[in-house]
């Protein structure tokens, strides 16, 4: 079984670029507010939902392993 990530999106940053949606559309969605929100807070881990983080211009997508909080995106300096 492979890692499972914890997604989280900070709606103080995201400005509704729909970068997100374009690059991982089974993994966000946007509200009423466009602005982006994970489909399922908890997900497999996947490229799709990593380059949307990595694309979103705002660094607006959190990732953390589920299991340990460790960050996959962005990467701890």
């Amino acid at each position: 079984m492979g890692d499972r990530w914890h997604i989280e999106v900070d709606r103080t940053l995201c400005i509704g670029s729909m970068q997100c949606v374009n690059r991982a559309p089974d993994a966000f969605r946007l509200d009423s507010a466009r602005q982006s929100h994970p489909v399922a807070p908890d997900a497999d881990a996947g490229e799709p939902v990593l380059e949307a983080a990595e694309n979103c211009p705002v660094e607006a997508i959190l990732i953390t392993l589920a299991e340990s909080g460790e960050p996959v995106f962005p990467p701890e300096d």
